[in-house]
């Protein structure tokens, strides 16, 4: 019997989930799916600069599952980018941080700057 997947925690929301080319032609269906957790790994390592166990102790996560978590986002955005598709963010295993818990880690967006961000 396979383990239950272990929710990620997330610290919020894309507050766009959709990007793509601007000429796309009506009725296309070049689309990547990008879960929400796979966007938070991106966030964390590529944008915030947390190395991959920092980002695996504030999502709550084994390393080894951030790292493959991270090469999946990765992929997502390049064929989005080289094959010029529609990039949805949505879905995913998941759980959003709690925004009156402090245990999230320095690079949480709800405590940055002692507001919370809106999602």
């Amino acid at each position: 019997m396979a383990r239950p997947m272990k929710r990620r925690r997330v610290c919020y929301l894309p507050k766009i989930k959709r990007f793509g080319p601007l000429d796309l032609p009506t009725g296309a269906n070049g689309f990547v799916n990008m879960t929400v957790d796979e966007y938070e790994t991106i966030r964390l390592i590529d944008l915030e600069g947390l190395m991959q166990e920092e980002c695996a102790k504030q999502m709550n996560v084994a390393r080894s599952t951030v790292q493959g978590i991270y090469v999946e986002a990765r992929k997502k955005l390049a064929e989005s980018l080289v094959n010029g598709k529609v990039l949805l963010i949505e879905g995913g295993e998941y759980l959003l941080c709690d925004e009156f818990v402090n245990d999230c880690g320095r690079r949480c967006n709800r405590h940055r700057r002692g507001r919370r961000f809106e999602e």
